[in-house]
C-alpha cells in the first residue's frame, strides 16, 4: 500500500515544502485564489522545484469525498509521502544521543485524529524531544493530523512501539522517569519536579490510561480542576503539562 496522500491547509503545504520537498510529488491550487499566501507558495514550489498546477476547487474537493470530516483545504493541496513513525529501537537511540535533559510524551491511545495533530502541535511548540504511541489504537499519521499539526507532524519525532509497558520500562533504564496523568492521583502536576528526565503519559480520551500502563508509571499527577467539567481534552492537558515542563526548566536554567 502506497503511503503517498493529499495533505490540505496553506501551514501544512507550507511546512511540507519547507522541510521535506523531495517527498512531495505534485500541488494543486484552487483556480481564482490570487492572495498573497497563494502566490508566496507558488513562488516556494518552483524556488523547491516542486510541480504544481491550477485546478477547479471541484477538484479539490472531490479528493476529499471519502473523508468522514469535513475537509477545509484553504484552496492548496500536496500529494506527498507521509511520515512514518519510528521504532522503539529509533526512540531509545534518539535518547542515547541527547545532550540536554529528555522531555517527552506518551500518549495511551489517543484515537482522534484531530487531538493528535493537536498534541503533536503541542509537543513541537514546547520543544519535547518525542512523542510516543502504542501502534494498535492510536490514530494514524494522516491528512488531518498533518493540517491540525500546522507542519509539527513533519518536525516532531513520533514513535509508535509494540509494547507501550515494555517501552516505559526502556526509558527508566535510560534515567527518564514517567508521570502518569490521573484524575484520582493525589499530587498535581506543578508540585513534581520535572526539571528531571521527564516523560509524562496522556491517557485516552475518556478512559483514560491503561492498567498496565498506569502501573508502569513512577508517579501519577493530575491537573487540579475548579469548576464543574471533570477532566480537559487530551491535547489541552497535554500542553498544560508540557509548558509546567518549561517553566520548572526555565527557572532552573535562571539559577
Amino acid at each position: 500500500m502506497s503511503d503517498l496522500e493529499w495533505i490540505y491547509g496553506i501551514h501544512a503545504v507550507e511546512n511540507a515544502l519547507n522541510q521535506q520537498p523531495e517527498r512531495i510529488k505534485e500541488v494543486r491550487f484552487q483556480e481564482g485564489r490570487d492572495d498573497k499566501k497563494t502566490q508566496r507558495l507558488m513562488q516556494l514550489c518552483k524556488a523547491k522545484k516542486v510541480r504544481y498546477s491550477v485546478v477547479a476547487r471541484r477538484d479539490l474537493d472531490q479528493l476529499f469525498t471519502a473523508n468522514k470530516d469535513r475537509v477545509v483545504h484553504q484552496g492548496v493541496v500536496a500529494y506527498t509521502a507521509m511520515n512514518k513513525a519510528g521504532t522503539e529501537a529509533d526512540l531509545h537511540t534518539l535518547v542515547d544521543g541527547l545532550d540536554e535533559t529528555p522531555l517527552i510524551i506518551i500518549l495511551d491511545g489517543v484515537t482522534d485524529p484531530h487531538n493528535l495533530g493537536a498534541c503533536l502541535r503541542s509537543a513541537d511548540a514546547s520543544g519535547a524531544h518525542a512523542v510516543v504511541m502504542p501502534k494498535d489504537n492510536s490514530a494514524p499519521l494522516n491528512a488531518t493530523v498533518s493540517k491540525v499539526a500546522c507542519g509539527a507532524a513533519e518536525s516532531i519525532p513520533v514513535y509508535a512501539v509494540t509494547n507501550l509497558a515494555r517501552t516505559m520500562k526502556k526509558l527508566q533504564d535510560q534515567g527518564i522517569w514517567i508521570f502518569g496523568t490521573a484524575g484520582e492521583a493525589t499530587q498535581t502536576i506543578y508540585e513534581q519536579d520535572l526539571t528531571i528526565p521527564t516523560a509524562i503519559v496522556m491517557g485516552a480520551e475518556g478512559d483514560g490510561m491503561r492498567r498496565l500502563t498506569r502501573e508502569q508509571c513512577d508517579y501519577l499527577v493530575k491537573l487540579p480542576m475548579a469548576g464543574v467539567v471533570s477532566s480537559l481534552n487530551v491535547s489541552v492537558a497535554t500542553g498544560v503539562c508540557l509548558y509546567e515542563a518549561v517553566r520548572q526548566r526555565a527557572v532552573k536554567a535562571k539559577g
